[in-house]
C-alpha cells in the first residue's frame, strides 16, 4: 500500500494536484509506504526539477525544465524483501518516470542508482523534438547511512549526465524502517555538514514593525543560471534579510560562499533561486512587461530560523528592479524590497540582468541613479515655475502701487 501527500511551495497555487504556472514551479513529494502489516517499511519527502536540453526538426537546441508533474502515482514501489531491495518507482505525466533504488548491507543502508525517464514524443513538453520517444539516464550514487538513521540533505544536490540535469532538495529519507517508526537521528548529507559558516544574525526584541539596525554590510556574492552551455541570468548583490516573527526582528546577512544558485529562463519570465544550509528557498522571479521591460515581479522564501522554527513568505504582486530588455539594472547604494510586513530585502552593490545575456556578460546598465535624477526632474521644474509665479505676482502689485500713487498726485 503505498499514502502520498503533495505539499505546495508557497507561490505556486497547488490545489490538491493542480498547478497555476508561473516561472518554474515545485512542490514537495512525501511517501509512507507501509507494508502488509500496515506498518511503515520506508518514509520518503523530497523536492526535485529537472532540465533538459534537446535538439529540434531545425537543428537547434532547446532547453525545458520539468517541474510540473501533475498528477504522481507510485506504482511499482515496494518495502523490499530478501531477492529486492526497497525502491521508490514515481510516475507523473505522459512517459515520464523517476526511480530510487536501495540496499543494505551489515549495520548501514544505501541509496544505490537514481533513473529518470523522459518522453520526447510530448509535444507540449518538447515542442518541435527532433528524436521522439522515451529517454532514461542512469546515475550511479552509492550514498551510505547507518542502518536506522534518517537521511537529511537540505541542501541542493545536482546531478548532470546526457544533457541532462537533476536537481535534489529538501531531502529526507530512510529505507529499512525499524518497527514501522521513522527514526529521529538524522545522518546529514555532506554538503549540510560542510556548510558550517552560519549567516550573521542579530536579535533584538522590539515591536513588529521595528527592524534592528545592522552592523555590517553584507558580501557580494554572483549568481548565475544557465540554459544549457550558454548564461541566461547574471546577479550580483549584497542580500540582507530583516525577518519579523512572533515579535522577534532579525537581520540576516547571506553568505554567498555556502550559498548555491539555480533558476530557469524563459521568454518573458525568469527564475533566480538561492538556498543553503538554512535557506531552504529564496526566489526571485523576473518578468516582461510591455515587451521592452523587465522587472523583479515575485519573492518567495522559505528558511529555518535560530530558534528552529519554519519562515515563509510569497508576494508575486511586486515592482522593483525595472530596466529596458537588453540591459541590466545596477544599484550599488543600499535598497530594500518590501515583500511584506514581515519581510524585507536590502540589496548592497546589485547588478542583474535576467534576460538577453551574451556571451555571459552583462549588458549595458540603467543605475538606480537614473530614477533619483527623474524624480528630481519635476521638482525642480516644479520650483522654477514657482519662482517665475512669484515674480510676476511681485512686478503686478509692485506696477499696482504705481498706478495707485499716480491717481493720488491729480
Amino acid at each position: 500500500m503505498v499514502c502520498f501527500r503533495l505539499f505546495p511551495v508557497p507561490g505556486s497555487g497547488l490545489v490538491l494536484v493542480c498547478l497555476v504556472l508561473g516561472a518554474v514551479q515545485s512542490y514537495a513529494l512525501e511517501l509512507n509506504l507501509t507494508d502488509s502489516g500496515k506498518a511503515t517499511c520506508l518514509y520518503a519527502k523530497w523536492q526535485m526539477n529537472f532540465t533538459v536540453r534537446y535538439e529540434t526538426t531545425n537543428k537547434t537546441y532547446k532547453t525545458v525544465t520539468i517541474s510540473d508533474r501533475g498528477t504522481v502515482t507510485y506504482n511499482g514501489s515496494i518495502c523490499g524483501d530478501d531477492q529486492n531491495g526497497p525502491k521508490i518507482a514515481v510516475q507523473f505525466g505522459p512517459g515520464f518516470s523517476w526511480i530510487a533504488n536501495f540496499s543494505k548491507a551489515a549495520s548501514t543502508y544505501s541509496i544505490d542508482s537514481i533513473s529518470f525517464s523522459y518522453n520526447t514524443g510530448d509535444n507540449t513538453t518538447f515542442p518541435d523534438a527532433e528524436d521522439k520517444g522515451i529517454i532514461t539516464v542512469d546515475e550511479l550514487l552509492a550514498i551510505k547511512i547507518p542502518l536506522n538513521d534518517l537521511f537529511r540533505c537540505n541542501s541542493l544536490s545536482t546531478l548532470e549526465k546526457n544533457d541532462v540535469v537533476q536537481n535534489y532538495w529538501d531531502v529526507l529519507v530512510q529505507a529499512f524502517v525499524q518497527n514501522g517508526t521513522v527514526s529521529t537521528n538524522e545522518f546529514l548529507c555532506d554538503k549540510d555538514k560542510t556548510s558550517t559558516v552560519a549567516p550573521t544574525i542579530h536579535t533584538t526584541v522590539p515591536s513588529p514593525t521595528t527592524t534592528p539596525t545592522p552592523k555590517e554590510k553584507p558580501e557580494a556574492g554572483t549568481y548565475s543560471v544557465n540554459n544549457g552551455n550558454d548564461t541566461c541570468l547574471l546577479a550580483t548583490m549584497g542580500l540582507q534579510l530583516n525577518i519579523t516573527q512572533d515579535k522577534v526582528a532579525s537581520v540576516i546577512n547571506i553568505n554567498p560562499n555556502t550559498t548555491h544558485s539555480t533558476g530557469s529562463c524563459r521568454s518573458h519570465t525568469a527564475l533566480l533561486r538561492l538556498n543553503s544550509s538554512t535557506i531552504k528557498y529564496l526566489d526571485f522571479v523576473f518578468a516582461v512587461k510591455n515587451e521592452n521591460r523587465f522587472y523583479l515581479k515575485e519573492v518567495n522564501i522559505s528558511m529555518y530560523l535560530v530558534n528552529g522554527s519554519v519562515f515563509s513568505i510569497a508576494n508575486n504582486n511586486l515592482s522593483y528592479w525595472d530596466a529596458p530588455l537588453g540591459s541590466s539594472y545596477m544599484c550599488n547604494k543600499e535598497q530594500t524590497v518590501s515583500v511584506s510586513g514581515a519581510f524585507q530585502i536590502n540589496t548592497f552593490d546589485l547588478r542583474v540582468q535576467p534576460f538577453n545575456v551574451t556571451q555571459g556578460k552583462y549588458s549595458t546598465a540603467q543605475d538606480c541613479s537614473a530614477d533619483d535624477d527623474n524624480f528630481l526632474v519635476p521638482i525642480a521644474v516644479g520650483a522654477a515655475l514657482a519662482g517665475v509665479l512669484i515674480l510676476v505676482l511681485l512686478a503686478y502689485f509692485i506696477g499696482l502701487k504705481h498706478h495707485h500713487a499716480g491717481y493720488e498726485q491729480f
